[in-house]
């Protein structure tokens, strides 16, 4: 430990005794007080990182105490020690700022966890939340609303995301990688009741197998070779607030029955631990894979599905809501102009035609990690078709080739290209409601040369 300072209150003298020698035990710097009224003079004039305090005291109470702390220092981290017959209260503490609760009788494994998990708490909001103001810009940063799109595809998923984020439903993101996910899970979190709690991601597909479990639910030290201090697990950092399974369809089925327990129990021992550990965490799961066909398949579990899919959200690729394609372009260019201080401008519509045709396999991350390579190649100026790569460029001549099929037999070169020929005509005469002049005009041919290819091709206008 690194000394942290912990404010310990309690007007039973042997709990405050007994609080010291655990926490100083485990290294930390600790000062007493045996009433409110006394720490909130200590919370006055002295740091802490943590406030340890009994909920039920004569005169000043903890919740009065809390209070205070989160008055003098937004930073320090409040934790309640109540009987069961104040859970209520305790709650009420929770509200009013504190970070968790012991309740009596507790063991000193539970003071040591409860401890670690507030410190570690406090650190991630130290490093994700250095002041009041980036609190503010890391809520606006994921809110649904700013997530690029107005096709109707994904406002229906918006839509959806307001009516679950202030809920604790288990959900199961679904789409193909690139669409957004994680972008839509931070969005649920950070627009729900758990908004001020940590979002803790793990990519199951990421972590090797042999470390997935040690990093989930953590370990003991000396649980296998290289543990040589107990660690948290994700779980526990994710305690009241919300953790983020992404590709949870690559988990091994010895992982997936444990998640399951956590998902019904809210428990889990640490690898090589035999203390049951109890969290409170909302469980936001992803996957680009069929897991209903991964059941059939019996890669993945049926009880487990269902309990993660009690609510559903497909998020759909980029191909299926082509018309943002034009805001995204549009998005990425202004923000990469910005970043990368180029000056690059708009896009012709000959190139925002081809970006529109192209199927975009790897979704917005595709479309986005193009758009920002052309603004850095290209500078400033606008993009023209020469600028795009190759694998758009080549949908230039696919919008107008017929699928060839070349039988074993062979083909007669003649007469397909005559048919292509003809049918290349017959569309050009339809698009133009039969105006030669006009039909020609789209085909780059002389009004003459169409009419002779009419008539040796023989099409005629139909009655």
């Amino acid at each position: 430990m690194s000394g942290e300072r912990i404010l310990v209150v309690d007007d039973d003298r042997k709990i405050r005794d007994f609080l010291s020698e655990v926490l100083i035990e485990e290294g930390y710097s600790i000062i007493t007080a045996e009433n409110g009224e006394k720490a909130i003079n200590f919370l006055k004039s002295k740091e802490f990182d943590i406030v340890l305090t009994d909920l039920k005291m004569p005169g000043v109470d903890g919740l009065q105490v809390i209070k205070e702390s989160q008055k003098n220092n937004s930073h320090i981290v409040g934790i309640v020690i109540t009987g069961h017959g104040s859970i209520k209260s305790a709650i009420e503490a929770v509200k009013a700022g504190a970070y968790d609760y012991l309740t009596k009788p507790f063991h000193v494994d539970e003071i040591k966890i409860g401890v670690q998990r507030a410190l570690e708490y406090q650190r991630l909001e130290r490093l994700e939340i250095e002041n009041s103001s980036l609190r503010k810009q890391l809520k606006s940063k994921y809110k649904f609303d700013n997530i690029i799109g107005d096709s109707d595809e994904i406002q229906g998923v918006f839509q959806l995301i307001e009516k679950v984020a202030d809920i604790d439903s288990t959900i199961l993101i679904r789409g193909e990688s690139g669409t957004g996910k994680e972008l839509i899970a931070k969005a649920i979190h950070f627009n729900g009741c758990r908004s001020g709690r940590p979002l803790i991601p793990v990519n199951c597909g990421a972590i090797p197998e042999d470390l997935l479990e040690s990093e989930l639910f953590g370990h003991v030290k000396g649980a296998f070779t290289g543990a040589t201090n107990t660690r948290m697990g994700r779980f526990e950092l994710a305690h009241n607030g919300t953790i983020f399974l992404d590709e949870i369809g690559d988990m091994s089925p010895s992982l997936q029955v444990k998640i399951l327990r956590v998902l019904q129990e809210q428990e889990f021992e640490r690898v090589g631990g035999t203390n049951t550990i109890r969290v409170n965490v909302r469980i936001i799961a992803a996957t680009n894979q069929d897991l209903e066909k991964a059941i059939r398949e019996r890669t993945f579990r049926e009880d487990l599905y269902y309990r993660l899919n009690v609510i559903p959200i497909d998020v759909p690729p980029l191909r299926k809501r082509k018309s943002d394609i034009i805001l995204l372009v549009h998005h990425f260019i202004k923000r990469f102009n910005k970043e990368k201080k180029k000056r690059v401008g708009h896009l012709s519509q000959e190139v925002m035609d081809l970006l529109l045709q192209y199927d975009w396999p790897g979704n917005v991350r595709e479309l986005e990690n193009t758009i920002e390579r052309l603004v850095i190649l290209k500078g400033k100026g606008d993009i023209l078709l020469e600028d795009l790569p190759d694998k758009i460029l080549d949908k230039r001549h696919d919008r107008f080739l017929p699928q060839l099929y070349i039988p074993e037999e062979g083909i007669c070169f003649k007469t397909a290209v005559s048919q292509f020929e003809k049918e290349l005509i017959l569309q050009a005469l339809k698009k133009t409601d039969w105006i030669k002049n006009k039909a020609a005009g789209i085909l780059n041919l002389k009004r003459t040369t169409l009419v002779e290819k009419m008539k040796k091709t023989n099409i005629q206008k139909p009655h």
